[in-house]
């Protein structure tokens, strides 16, 4: 919960109250490696915090698993649309490494907002944050190649590079695993 709380702090000073019901709320949970944390169909009921370890989001096209997302420690893990629009989810979640998670019950996590008027301030600065990475991801997948998106994996993720199975990093960039390792010793 360390990391957790320090995350939180980083953004804003939390008052002893909001971490004593912030406390009293969060769940820690573990996922043993390829245990699945969100199925497709399901409502997403928790937002995590990765405290330890690596999980992959994907969904399903024609039968074949595209991954979508990697969160690693430090990272949230959420199907943002089934979250907090209450719906069934379009994707999966899986962790690809033992992971320790720590996160909020949707319910508990509206107390809060509810309760401490600075943790709504905490929650729409990670808000903004997510939205800022998903464009950002989104302009990426829109205007580089599958070679450019590597390269600005290899720049920017070179650790989690090396924790991603090819095949699920090649399903992320849009290209083949045989496509994916011509493109690794290309760049050696």
């Amino acid at each position: 919960m360390e990391k957790f709380v320090a995350t939180l702090s980083q953004i804003s000073e939390l008052s002893p109250q909001l971490r004593e019901d912030i406390a009293s709320k969060i769940t820690f949970t573990s996922f043993k490696k390829k245990e699945q944390i969100l199925r497709e169909g399901e409502i997403c009921n928790y937002l995590y915090f990765v405290e330890h370890g690596l999980l992959r989001a994907y969904y399903l096209k024609d039968g074949e698993e595209i991954s979508s997302l990697f969160m690693e420690e430090g990272d949230f893990v959420i199907s943002v649309l089934s979250f907090y629009k209450r719906q069934a989810s379009h994707e999966f979640i899986v962790a690809l490494e033992d992971c320790q998670l720590c996160g909020f019950h949707y319910d508990d996590l509206n107390y809060l907002y509810r309760k401490h008027v600075e943790f709504n301030l905490i929650g729409r600065i990670l808000t903004e944050a997510y939205f800022c990475l998903a464009e950002e991801r989104l302009i990426g997948m829109r205007k580089s190649n599958a070679e450019e998106r590597f390269r600005f994996l290899l720049d920017k993720k070179t650790d989690l590079i090396a924790r991603i199975p090819g095949k699920d990093l090649a399903t992320y960039l849009g290209v083949t695993p045989e496509t994916l390792s011509r493109m690794r010793s290309a760049i050696r």
